[in-house]
């Protein structure tokens, strides 16, 4: 049976024999993709986390044979009993903690270069990417350039990139950090300790209460020694950023157009994170640069993606 997939164009599909279950990933043409799943899946399990267990693979063909994690996914869970979000969310920091508390293993830069690169998509996708667009980009990067380095020093972790609500599953026949089950995290890199559990708190398709949030802040905090600081509203604002012409590019160039029902709380967050005192010129630059998606332009980019499709 079909699985929701990703942005991707990879395709998952359940196989069941009997009791026995497996998640299949169909990942054409993308060898290069199956091998740094293979290499963070292993890195995972090494560090006593739960990644798939990989049953059988064959790279060539794109094709990996997954653990089956159920149907425990938080957003799931939350939708059938939302009190739960404190301990879930609880769990996944403590999840991320654990992570950081090992060496990372070799992986693509997610450096403040590479963010600033991404920031960038809002104004080539969502924006339009016209001559006068590329000009404000480049004032855009430079602004945030400068934000990354006012930040205190950091070491670099591995950040599984993706790590949201949606690629979350609840192992309750585990223990510790092993309890969360990890999917999604082949494009993990070298990144903030804050980058995923920001990813997590400001999630641009679900709402996490503000004290669940500081509550998950002051837990990674105590565990790692991280402090939120103005690193936390700025990774915030690259990655919804980001998310704003991510999001635009699969509705436009893809036929995706559910994907823009997104953009209001995507830019809403955007906003709210804007507001921290180091980030007013970054703020005045982005406002004035970027149109809000208001429902009207919600339609008239849906219009043009029906005609693309």
């Amino acid at each position: 049976r079909p699985l929701a997939g990703d942005a991707s164009a990879r395709r998952y599909e359940r196989l069941q024999r009997g009791a026995d279950r497996a998640v299949l990933m169909d990942t054409p043409g993308d060898r290069a993709g199956i091998e740094r799943f293979l290499t963070i899946a292993n890195h995972l399990a090494a560090c006593g986390l739960s990644a798939p267990r990989i049953w059988a693979q064959d790279v060539s063909q794109g094709l990996l044979l997954l653990e089956d994690f159920g149907d425990t996914r938080f957003p799931e869970l939350l939708a059938a009993d939302p009190s739960r979000e404190p301990a879930l969310f609880a769990a996944a920091t403590d999840t991320l903690a654990a992570l950081h508390a090992h060496p990372a293993p070799r992986a693509p830069d997610l450096g403040p270069a590479t963010l600033i690169g991404q920031a960038g998509l809002a104004y080539d996708s969502y924006l339009g990417g016209d001559k006068d667009a590329r000009t404000r980009k480049g004032e855009m990067q430079a602004l945030m350039a400068e934000a990354f380095a006012a930040l205190p020093g950091w070491a670099p972790v591995l950040a599984l990139r993706d790590y949201h609500a949606g690629n979350l599953f609840w192992l309750e026949d585990r223990t510790g950090p092993a309890r969360i089950g990890l999917i999604d995290f082949q494009d993990a890199g070298l990144g903030h300790p804050l980058y995923d559990l920001v990813s997590l708190a400001r999630d641009a398709r679900r709402v996490v209460a503000p004290e669940t949030v500081m509550a998950m802040q002051a837990r990674y905090a105590a565990a790692t020694g991280v402090e939120p600081g103005p690193a936390w509203p700025l990774l915030a604002v690259q990655r919804n950023l980001r998310i704003l012409g991510i999001f635009a590019k699969l509705a436009l160039q893809d036929g995706k157009p559910g994907y823009l029902d997104h953009l209001p709380r995507t830019w809403a967050l955007m906003v709210e994170d804007l507001e921290h005192p180091s980030l007013t010129r970054l703020k005045m630059r982005l406002l004035a640069d970027l149109p809000p998606p208001t429902p009207t332009l919600i339609e008239e980019l849906k219009s043009r993606c029906a005609r693309i499709r």
